[in-house]
């Protein structure tokens, strides 16, 4: 509820704004009267691209009805009842509206919360500058915001302006006309007798005479206003590219790098409506321009006076036309990527967006997006706008979609959700090159027009690279290629050239990145963590972080060439410690019971100085997605204690039983290192003890510990 009180203190345009987001689709009284409700669920849990998400969205619906009826049914007194009938007619209303679709229910509240969350923080940025986020945010958007006040107030002035020279020349053409007029009449006079034509041609003369003085003037003076009225408009439209270009050419491709971080496991790159409502502003603000150019065109068709006029025009008609199709085709984007790891004859979904295609009115004709696979030389073939003919490289079933514009959240997409990719066509590979390092791209192009057939684009947009794979164990050596991709490119590149080798601590970041999303923990890898992975990956022996921050890793080492001794490479070492916490230990990793990243000879070192029966839990270096045991205890076979190391365990034998229960089963573990009781960290994950319908099955599969 706290946000609806704060909504209600919006002043000016931004509680027009607020208010705005309100209507027959989802009356104000409904926030009113249920914001508390509202703003406790959990919007942000639904997919909207997601139909099994459907499920969800009907039980807020329901929730929402259930909620309005019984705030109807508490309302007391005269006032109470006139809103008891109101509320009552909202339930149905929104129940009618929304039962067939709820998932457009969650659409339209989530926009509302969104919206009204991003007015207030823009009032309280205006009000206290110092209380933003330290990264500079808000004075971006609030310099963003100054820079769309000032081309408010320009464009008001070309108007203004606009309407006075249109005001000027009628009067001029009328003048003009009555000078026309004059000389008929002048003409006329021959007919009369001599004295009378005498007496009157003097008085019109004399008009005549002032009344093209009259005109020169003014025709200099309307020459003057076109002139001074064009270097306006250059002003302006230099300001909007400039505006422009902090909106697309930064803050859009900065949404489109968190995008792509987020395909690594960065934080979600956030929603699209504040890009959008800043394009929409752009593209009111450029078509009205255009308009005022055209206007002043017509007046200088209708009137022409000799000048430099009609060049700066035909100039400022190019320059407008070229602002308003770089903002269409920069805005035509891929909200939801497809999967970067495709596998052929399996289903895949993407979601693509025009920003300003509301408020162009494109889907008034709703345009058809179609997509295609093509290679990485097809695709660097068409940044350099040469002919590829059409070409792709491979097929996809279900590759047309019809753009559908949503009315509550003022949003132009479409969505793909049932493609599937039938067959690629593979280029020929370079060098050492494998079928997982082979890049590809899925192209999304519609085309379209605005203004009524003024202006025809066709707009093109590129996925972010995907490798395409026809088997699931193809599936680690694909996601190696993804991760390097999304982590090293550079803005602009060409495609989709990544640097060959990085700095270490480079990788790490993206490794660590990588790690807490995949085992969806808040605790990532630790500075020991990452120096065993710089030992593993550089077979160094060195303890020390500082020895490997200048020191570079190669695509080679990282996913190419096997680790020393072993018939695997990093990465799918790694890929298979993910693996197995993903899949079966992350509980115990959040709780910190697993070490993990230790190498034998390190185990040992630290077990030897705690009693019998300490035990620790650490990644197995020779088989991947392992994970084994190591306990310090008597050695039955001479009078010294040793550290003994148990076959390691992997998704398979955890699938048998867990962690836990094997642990449990084990009594000669006692303390987990450093001197914790195993009860104490691993009871709660265990199997109830009389519940074991697969122990006879698991004393046969596990038997007692590998011991090694």
């Amino acid at each position: 509820m706290a946000l609806w009180i704060q909504a209600q203190q919006l002043q000016g345009d931004a509680l027009h704004q607020m208010q705005s987001l309100y209507g027959q689709h989802f009356p104000i009284e409904v926030r009113h009267y249920l914001a508390q409700w509202l703003e406790a669920q959990p919007w942000d849990a639904i997919d909207l691209e997601n139909q099994q998400d459907e499920f969800k969205a009907k039980r807020l619906l329901e929730g929402l009805i259930k909620e309005l009826q019984r705030k109807a049914e508490h309302q007391m007194g005269e006032d109470g009842f006139l809103l008891k009938i109101k509320l009552g007619h909202y339930a149905t209303q929104l129940k009618s509206s929304y039962d067939p679709c709820p998932l457009e229910l969650v659409r339209c509240v989530k926009h509302i919360l969104y919206t009204e969350q991003r007015l207030v923080q823009e009032a309280s940025n205006a009000s206290s500058p110092g209380s933003g986020p330290v990264d500079g945010t808000p004075q971006r958007y609030q310099q963003i915001n100054q820079t769309f006040e000032e081309l408010r107030v320009m464009t008001q002035d070309t108007e203004n302006d606009l309407r006075k020279l249109q005001h000027s020349q009628e009067y001029f053409i009328i003048q003009y006309q009555e000078s026309l007029r004059i000389q008929a009449q002048l003409s006329s006079l021959a007919s009369l007798p001599p004295a009378e034509r005498v007496q009157r041609e003097a008085g019109l003369q004399s008009r005549k005479s002032t009344l093209e003085a009259w005109l020169t003037r003014e025709a200099n003076t309307l020459q003057k206003y076109r002139q001074e009225l064009a270097e306006k408009h250059q002003r302006t439209l230099a300001l909007l590219r400039k505006q422009q270009t902090v909106i697309v050419d930064d803050e859009l491709i900065q949404w489109k790098r968190r995008q792509q971080l987020a395909g690594n496991g960065g934080p979600s790159e956030g929603g699209l409506d504040i890009l959008q409502a800043w394009c929409e502003k752009l593209a009111d603000m450029i078509w009205q321009n255009r308009q005022q150019i055209r206007r002043v065109e017509h007046l200088t068709q209708q009137l022409p006076i000799p000048g430099p006029t009609e060049e700066l025009l035909t100039d400022l008609n190019a320059t407008v036309t070229d602002i308003i199709s770089a903002l269409v085709t920069s805005t035509f984007i891929i909200e939801k990527q497809p999967p970067q790891v495709l596998k052929t004859q399996t289903k895949f979904s993407a979601t693509v967006r025009l920003l300003v295609g509301g408020k162009l009115n494109v889907h008034m004709n709703p345009p058809q997006v179609k997509a295609t696979i093509i290679s990485e030389q097809q695709a660097k073939a068409l940044l350099k706008n040469e002919n590829t003919r059409n070409d792709s490289s491979g097929e996809i079933l279900n590759n047309n979609c019809v753009m559908e514009y949503h009315q509550t959240t003022g949003t132009l997409s479409a969505h793909f959700r049932t493609m599937s990719l039938k067959r690629i066509k593979r280029s020929d590979r370079r060098g050492a090159e494998s079928v997982t390092e082979e890049k590809f791209t899925v192209l999304f192009e519609s085309q379209f027009s605005v203004g009524g057939n003024e202006l025809v684009f066709h707009v093109k947009t590129l996925s972010l690279p995907v490798v395409v794979i026809v088997h699931g164990s193809q599936d680690n050596n694909a996601t190696a290629t993804v991760l390097w991709d999304n982590a090293f490119s550079e803005t602009g590149r060409v495609p989709f050239v990544v640097p060959e080798k990085v700095l270490w601590p480079q990788l790490c970041e993206a490794l660590n990145m990588k790690y807490k999303s995949e085992v969806q923990s808040d605790r990532g890898l630790s500075e020991d963590n990452l120096v065993f992975l710089a030992q593993k990956a550089f077979s160094s022996s060195s303890n020390n972080p500082e020895d490997y921050c200048n020191m570079t890793i190669t695509w080679s080492q990282f996913n190419r060439e096997s680790l020393p001794g072993r018939n695997f490479t990093f990465w799918q070492w790694f890929d298979g410690v993910i693996e197995l916490m993903k899949k079966h230990l992350k509980s115990h990793w959040n709780d910190g019971a697993i070490l993990g990243f230790l190498n034998k000879q390190q185990a040992q070192d630290m077990l030897m100085s705690k009693p019998n029966g300490t035990f620790l839990l650490r990644f197995s270096d020779s088989e991947i997605g392992g994970i084994t045991i190591a306990w310090v205890a008597e050695n039955p076979n001479k009078a010294e204690r040793m550290v003994w190391n148990l076959m390691p365990f992997t998704t398979k034998d955890f699938s048998i039983r867990s962690l836990a229960d094997r642990i449990s089963d084990l009594n000669h573990l006692l303390f987990l290192y450093p001197n914790q009781p195993k009860e104490e960290v691993f009871s709660r994950y265990c199997t109830p003890p009389n519940f074991h319908p697969q122990k006879m099955a698991v004393n046969l599969l596990s038997g007692h510990p590998r011991c090694r």
